[in-house]
């Protein structure tokens, strides 16, 4: 498997959840993509939930669908900070419109929710947010994987390698 050519973006806020963060960002550096991690533009280091830190390599006002094969969007508190801004909604938006892959994990959801990008879509998230999901039009159901066309979901850390292996086979074919 390799992911040789490919390039990947990566949100990044405060309050992320490391493993679902640095988890898929290893993970897919291994495969071979080039990961880049996109921040919000309100800091050039964040810190996640249990304080340890990332330093991005963009902004999502610096950046294009068009610069990514695929976008990845960790959970944990982050993503309602994201959701705020309208760089990265519309940057998660275009990515989806434009076919490429488009993956979030546990509260990443949430900006695919502001992204309107789940109507008519089958997802799965954190528990505690799927209300948000399906009132934002998707069929939720509970995977530690889902995949719809372009869009790949999951609900939590301990779905990672799952989640992991459907983004590489998605950018594989």
């Amino acid at each position: 498997m390799s992911l040789n050519g490919k390039r990947i973006g990566v949100l990044a806020e405060d309050y992320y959840q490391e493993l679902e963060l640095w988890y898929p960002v290893l993970r897919l550096r291994e495969a071979g993509a080039e990961v880049v991690v996109v921040g919000t533009g309100s800091a050039q280091t964040y810190t996640g939930k249990y304080g340890y830190p990332v330093t991005v390599d963009t902004e999502a006002g610096e950046v294009q669908a068009c610069d990514f094969d695929a976008l990845v969007i960790p959970g944990g508190y982050a993503p309602d900070r994201m959701r705020r801004y309208a760089a990265v909604n519309a940057l998660a938006r275009q990515m989806f419109l434009d076919g490429k892959i488009v993956a979030s994990i546990c509260h990443g959801a949430w900006v695919l929710v502001s992204a309107d990008v789940l109507r008519g879509r089958t997802a799965t998230c954190f528990s505690g947010i799927k209300d948000d999901v399906i009132n934002a039009g998707a069929n939720y159901v509970d995977r530690e994987v889902v995949q719809d066309g372009n869009l790949i979901t999951s609900r939590e850390p301990d779905d990672l390698p799952a989640f992991c292996r459907a983004i590489i086979a998605a950018l594989e074919t």
